[in-house]
């Protein structure tokens, strides 16, 4: 059911739609916001270019060298069997993080209003119909496309401006379930929670030719048009940067730019999950191995470009403008409204596109992180057969109601978003995975090829990663464990857990790369040097 080779621009468009997710457009926002978008801007393209496209390429190669397997599974068959339990811990840990993560932020788009300084308004219900109806097109097409041979071309040329017009009727046919239950904001925003994470748990189980692929295709078509009209826009429209390039060393939230640039940042430069959705779902549906450089590379490039985009959104603004203390969603919106305004395309309809586009990101992300986690579930439990995979699914899908329904607070005890309460601990262990996914990769590489060339490549960038990424999550911990009654929050616990599992895989990996470039013994060289030759 989960091996399906597609076209590889097929593909690609999945693949970009499912690792981009909310990370490339929150990360480079708050991080431009908080220390200026210089920093942002430089860590985005160096990192995606010598570090995020190296890992996501690498990962992807890896997976087929190993018949598609997972990246936990390579780390299985080069390592050893005590290191992949320890790393399928950690993959399994940061999943639910980035369900948390993007689930809040998403049903944060769903409630309330907004008011544009035309006057025209654009509300959160209405996205929420947006998405819906978003949700049911792609299934359509499935259907159509398996069972109706309709093709890519006359597939794409028939649902992507069905996508136009789920965005002009969202507005008008508001699913406002704050007025029609009588709930107040944060009621809402945890009903919605729930009803992504139960869209979670159908995404996880049903096929992936029913709405994985031509979800993630029709996804990355509508993110590939909004990626051209806001870059057309930004370059044709004359805006003006405003925003400074540099602000301090040190954000008002406290957070230094070193290691905190590179972990808010996240998904625009480098991101571990990546390396689970190629070796987890892209490499099962690759058709040779030569389409991977597109795919893995290409979509990590693409993906840099999102990011650039975002921060492009923060530059134009005022350090007074109120929009600079706004959610980042609405950062994004706001900018691809004033791009798309450059075309003549009313404001209200270029915001509500922004915050599709930003729900599309997130959508894509949930259903493959659900059926990455179901397969580390199945795993580890062994699992089999249709029950196994409901129950796992089940599972994967549920956890996350522990942190969405939680009052998240700040440090000085008042209510956030839960989102904003996770997003530096999300950061930390997902640049940390994509740390450890190198570092496992190195290994394989070593134990192939043995050449120097394999410590620059990614022996260098397994460090940088790591030692940030460790870095972040130690101050992390100090902040948390120095609060009154932080034992009762699973947050602290959870970083602990991770640090230790990233030291115990740091630990095996290092006694396993001695063993292999320790020079034989003088008896083994000797008995090969007297074997006679022939």
């Amino acid at each position: 059911m989960d091996y399906v080779p597609i076209s590889p621009h097929f593909l690609l468009g999945q693949h970009f739609s499912a690792i981009a997710a909310a990370g490339p457009i929150v990360g480079p926002i708050v991080a431009g916001v908080a220390f200026g978008w210089g920093p942002a801007l430089a860590w985005i393209l160096i990192g995606a270019i010598f570090i995020g496209g190296v890992h996501d390429f690498g990962a992807l190669v890896a997976s087929i060298r190993h018949q598609a397997c997972s990246i936990t599974e390579v780390v299985r068959r080069n390592m050893t069997r005590r290191a992949h339990l320890l790393f399928l811990g950690f993959v399994w840990i940061a999943l639910v993080y980035i369900i948390v993560a993007f689930t809040d932020v998403t049903a944060q788009s769903f409630v309330g209003k907004v008011t544009l300084e035309d006057g025209s308004v654009v509300s959160g219900a209405g996205i929420a119909t947006s998405s819906l109806l978003y949700l049911a097109l792609p299934v359509l097409m499935g259907v159509l496309m398996r069972y109706g041979k309709l093709s890519v071309g006359w597939a794409t040329l028939i649902f992507l401006p069905l996508v136009g017009v789920a965005i002009w009727l969202g507005q008008r046919i508001p699913f406002n379930i704050e007025a029609w239950l009588g709930v107040d904001t944060a009621t809402a925003v945890r009903l919605w929670s729930v009803a992504l994470l139960a869209y979670c748990y159908l995404a996880g189980v049903v096929p992936v030719w029913a709405l994985l692929q031509p979800r993630g295709y029709l996804g990355g078509c509508f993110l590939y048009a909004a990626i051209l009209s806001a870059g057309a826009g930004l370059l044709i429209g004359g805006k003006t940067v405003q925003y400074p390039a540099f602000n301090a060393w040190t954000a008002p939230s406290g957070d230094t730019l070193f290691p905190f640039l590179f972990i808010t940042v996240a998904c625009g430069a480098c991101s571990g999950f990546h390396a689970i959705v190629a070796a987890g779902t892209s490499s099962k549906q690759l058709r040779r191995e030569t389409d991977a450089r597109l795919v893995g590379y290409g979509a990590m490039l693409l993906e840099a470009l999102v990011a650039a985009v975002s921060l492009a959104c923060v530059m134009m603004l005022a350090t007074n403008d109120p929009l600079v203390k706004k959610a980042p969603n609405m950062i994004y919106a706001n900018g691809l409204g004033e791009f798309l305004g450059v075309f003549g395309v009313a404001k209200a309809f270029g915001v509500s596109f922004g915050l599709l586009a930003f729900a599309t990101f997130v959508y894509d992300t949930l259903d493959i992180c659900t059926r990455l986690g179901r397969y580390i579930i199945q795993e580890l439990t062994g699992w089999k057969g249709r029950y196994g995979r409901w129950a796992a699914t089940a599972i994967m899908a549920a956890t996350p109601l522990v942190f969405v329904l939680r009052t998240a607070t700040d440090g000085q005890g008042n209510p956030v978003p839960v989102w904003k309460a996770f997003w530096n601990l999300f950061g930390a262990s997902n640049q940390l995975l994509a740390a450890l996914t190198l570092l496992g990769v190195t290994v394989w590489l070593v134990h192939r090829y043995r050449a120097r060339w394999i410590a620059l490549v990614t022996g260098l960038p397994t460090a940088f990663m790591y030692v940030m990424s460790v870095w972040a999550l130690i101050v992390l911990l100090r902040a948390k464990t120095a609060r009154a009654g932080w034992w009762r929050d699973p947050v602290p616990w959870v970083t602990a857990l991770l640090i230790a599992l990233a030291a115990l895989v740091l630990i095996e990996a290092v006694r396993i790369l001695i063993r292999m470039l320790r020079p034989p013994p003088a008896q083994t060289r000797r008995a090969e040097a007297e074997a006679p030759a022939g």
